[in-house]
């Protein structure tokens, strides 16, 4: 190819691609990036009324409050026994008529009465063992070598723990003269161990069964949107088993200020960053069983119910009106005022000519 062809040529190679392009038809450029139609990995999607999740672990935390039943309660040893503690008497080889097992109550001298045939006996200020050798030096002046068991039933100075306690704002429970327990920010089982761990200090293996009577700590908040005439929150505890529906239900369903645009807002751990906002389908959820968006509420959830635009436009023009019109009315009744009273006078005048002539 001579010199001269070389201009054509690249003429040539420049409008090639031009020319394919409009052979190949009209096909319009799409930036979307596809990898967004991708299913979501199944632990990020979110859970709802079809494939709830258990919520993690309850951590206790204020204004909990805690169900304490104390399963034993044993005084530390060596325990001297005290007036009016109960006492667990056992004799084998008693008068047939008369036995001698139950419980028995150390009275105001302290002796106890093992009834008629047997007399009393002086226990208070003595160790179980002591009391136990001294009601059989007791009984063998009228038995012949009996068995004798004793146990304490029921302390008199041991204030009973069972009971609701209120989780303070320190995070502890008060358990009166036992003292306080830090609670907050552990589990029940790590409550329990607590509990049973400062309870050692006065009992004796203390056993104790631990549950949650109010769950206070841990709720999800209704906002309704007022339509200019104020928003209206609603704060409701949470039993983990909640989705959307039951959530409006708890504010007897929308209002006539609300329209169908709601949504969750998902605060992010931490605080701040990642930030969740679930739209939520009122009319597939209620009108079509769609539980696509019928999402399961967790604890700090925001709902969100949008105000009805025409409601609010009509409340915002309202409240510009508004003055006006009192003004105008104040205007036009006092100028009805002025024109009530000049009628008055002419009346008045005209009388007073009528009398002359």
């Amino acid at each position: 190819m001579t010199a001269a062809d070389c201009p054509q040529r690249r003429l040539f190679e420049a409008w090639l691609p031009v020319c394919l392009l409009f052979l190949a038809g009209c096909h319009p450029i799409d930036f979307y990036d596809q990898t967004l139609e991708e299913p979501v990995p199944a632990a990020m999607e979110p859970p709802r009324e079809m494939a709830m999740m258990s919520l993690p672990a309850y951590r206790v935390e204020p204004p909990d409050v805690l169900q304490i039943e104390l399963l034993k309660l044993v005084p530390l040893p060596p325990y001297r026994i005290d007036t009016y503690d109960v006492l667990q008497i056992t004799v084998v080889g008693t008068l047939l008529d008369q036995p001698i097992d139950g419980p028995f109550l150390v009275e105001a001298e302290g002796t106890v009465n093992l009834g008629p045939a047997y007399g009393t006996v002086r226990v208070a200020g003595m160790k179980i063992d002591e009391a136990t050798e001294i009601i059989k030096r007791h009984l063998e002046q009228i038995l012949k070598r009996p068995e004798v068991s004793v146990q304490l039933a029921r302390a008199s100075g041991m204030q009973p723990v069972t009971g609701a306690y209120l989780v303070g704002p320190d995070g502890t429970v008060n358990l009166r003269q036992y003292g306080s327990v830090h609670v907050a920010g552990k589990t029940l089982l790590e409550s329990k161990l607590a509990i049973e761990r400062h309870l050692a200090q006065f009992l004796d293996s203390p056993e104790v069964a631990l549950d949650v009577a109010s769950y206070n700590s841990k709720v999800y908040y209704i906002i309704t949107e007022g339509a200019g005439q104020g928003d209206n929150v609603v704060r409701v505890p949470i039993t983990g088993n909640e989705t959307v529906l039951d959530a409006i239900s708890q504010v007897n369903g929308l209002s006539q200020l609300s329209s169908k645009d709601i949504w969750i807002a998902r605060p992010a751990p931490g605080g701040f960053g990642c930030e969740q906002v679930l739209p939520v389908e009122w009319d597939a959820i209620t009108r079509g069983g769609v539980t696509g968006t019928n999402y399961q509420v967790m604890p700090g959830d925001r709902i969100f119910i949008a105000e009805d635009q025409t409601i609010a436009l009509t409340n915002y023009l309202s409240k510009i009106t508004g003055p006006l019109e009192r003004i105008t009315g104040i205007a036009g009744l006092g100028a009805s005022t002025i024109r009530n009273f000049q009628s008055l006078g002419r009346g008045a005048n005209a009388g007073r000519g009528y009398g002359g002539y």
